[in-house]
């Protein structure tokens, strides 16, 4: 299948019934061109682990925003050592110290927010983006996220044309809960993004 090729309104409407194991593997037949990204956020665990099942060698892109806590970077060992993931890891140009001497860190209304986010998540995902020219690029987004993800779905297309594919798009936090809990997957509960900031606010990389 070319993707140029595909009807996104046609295959949304039929992906829409499918099992997030089925769009991923439905997926995974267009084009050996693929990612998937992480922050290694609440549910990374579900995306990832589905993810390994289908492609253990698929390239995994964590934009490290070098302001995790450590509950995150013990999270995202865990995932990494248990499932062998193939991490392909981009940080801020800038040290951490160096942003903050020179940037700061910034609250919403600050001027120098959005020099904060360019610095810290929104040039180095354009770089893995440059190096890596993915054709298929598999997310966590979800409905109800955000105003802006609202507007998407199981497939949409980046500014690039790159085709985005959410499995678990239609999911609560509730069903996410119980498959945690069914299937013994960890849970990241101190994950805080520094650019998303705010619950209902888009992080940048899905406006790219």
């Amino acid at each position: 299948m070319i993707l140029e090729n595909i009807d996104i309104d046609y295959w949304n409407a039929k992906l829409k019934s499918k099992a997030p194991n089925e769009i991923i593997q439905w997926a995974m037949g267009l084009t050996n061109n693929k990612i998937v990204t992480t922050s290694f956020g609440v549910y990374s665990a579900i995306l990832l682990s589905n993810m390994a099942k289908h492609d253990p060698k698929i390239k995994v892109v964590w934009c490290d925003t070098l302001y995790n806590d450590l509950e995150t970077y013990e999270h995202a060992q865990k995932l990494i050592d248990t499932y062998g993931l193939n991490i392909h890891k981009y940080q801020p140009l800038l040290s951490r110290e160096e942003i903050e001497a020179t940037i700061g860190l910034p609250n919403l209304e600050d001027d120098n927010f959005k020099a904060f986010s360019e610095a810290v998540k929104l040039e180095p995902f354009r770089r893995a983006l440059n190096e890596l020219q993915p054709e298929v690029w598999f997310t966590n987004i979800r409905v109800r996220q955000t105003e802006y993800r609202d507007k998407k779905d199981i497939l949409s297309l980046s500014k690039d044309g790159i085709l985005k594919v959410s499995p678990f798009y239609y999911w609560s936090d509730q069903e996410l809960d119980q498959y945690l809990e069914e299937n013994q997957l960890p849970k990241n509960h101190g994950y805080f993004d520094p650019v998303k900031a705010l619950k209902n606010r888009e992080c940048g990389i899905h406006l790219q």
